[in-house]
C-alpha cells in the first residue's frame, strides 16, 4: 500500500507542478509520520523517503534515535517552549513559530548548541480560533523582532488551512500566504529569507502547489488513516 500511495502522491505533485509551470524540484514533500510506528517509517525510508514531519516532540525524539541519521526531520506541530531543548539539534526546520517568546527560547537553545535554527513563521491566514499562528497583520512586526536574533534564520512562512471537502475553497488561503511572503521579501529585512512556503496537506496539496507552496505536508495520503489508539 505504501508504495502505491507514494507513487500516487508523486504523480499528483508532478501534475500540479506541470499545471502551474513549476519544476518538481521546487516542491519538497514531507511525509507526515505522526502516530506511525518506526517500522512503517523504515519502510518509507527504504522506498527513498528522507524527509519526515512530526507533530509531537517526544515522538520525534524517539524516532530520531531509532532511525537512520540521514533523515531530515521537520517539527510541524505546535511547539511548547519547555520542549525546544529536546529537538533543537535534531530538526532541519521548525515550521510552527508563532510568538516572540518561542523564538527567544529557540534562539537561546540554538546558542547553547552553537548552531543556527531554521524556522518558519506560522500564520493563521484563515483566522480560525482553533488554530495556532499569528494573524497576518502581526506578521511583519514579529519578523522584525526575530530578525535580530543571532542564532535563528527565518526561511519563510507556514499555514494550516481549514479542513474542507473541496480543496478549491482553500485556494484563497494559499494565495494570501504567498502574497504575505512576497510582501515580506520586498522589505529586505536582514537575516530573513522568504524562500520557503509550507502549505497544503493530503486533501489540498495540489491546489497549494499551484499557489506557490515549496513544502507540502502529506500524512494520510502516504501512510493511510492514522491510528490514535496507541498515542
Amino acid at each position: 500500500m505504501l508504495k502505491e500511495n507514494l507513487r500516487g502522491v508523486e504523480e499528483k505533485i508532478n501534475a500540479a507542478c506541470k499545471r502551474s509551470g513549476r519544476s518538481r524540484e521546487d516542491v519538497t514533500l514531507i511525509a507526515v509520520s505522526k502516530t506511525k510506528p518506526v517500522e512503517t517509517l523504515q519502510q518509507a525510508y527504504d522506498m527513498g523517503v528522507r524527509v519526515f514531519g512530526e507533530n509531537k516532540v517526544q515522538e520525534l525524539v524517539d524516532k530520531y534515535e531509532a532511525l537512520p541519521k540521514d533523515i531530515h526531520w521537520h517539527m510541524i506541530g505546535h511547539l511548547q517552549r519547555n520542549k525546544v531543548k529536546y529537538i533543537i539539534d535534531k530538526v532541519d526546520l521548525i515550521h510552527s513559530v508563532d510568538s516572540l517568546r518561542l523564538a527567544e527560547t529557540i534562539d537561546k537553545e540554538a546558542k547553547k548548541h552553537n548552531l543556527t535554527a531554521n524556522i518558519l513563521i506560522e500564520v493563521n491566514v484563515a483566522g480560525e480560533d482553533s488554530k495556532f499562528g499569528v494573524r497576518p497583520e502581526e506578521l511583519e512586526p514579529l519578523i522584525n523582532e526575530i530578525s535580530h536574533f543571532s542564532n535563528i534564520q527565518v526561511l519563510g512562512l507556514m499555514t494550516i488551512a481549514p479542513f474542507v471537502e473541496n480543496a478549491e475553497e482553500n485556494r484563497t488561503v494559499f494565495a494570501r500566504l504567498r502574497k504575505l511572503s512576497v510582501d515580506i521579501a520586498s522589505k529586505n529585512i536582514d537575516n530573513v529569507n522568504m524562500g520557503l512556503i509550507s502549505m497544503g496537506m493530503t486533501n489540498d496539496y495540489e491546489v497549494a502547489i499551484e499557489e506557490g507552496a515549496t513544502i507540502i505536508r502529506v500524512g494520510t495520503g502516504i501512510f493511510g488513516q492514522r491510528d490514535y489508539t496507541h498515542v
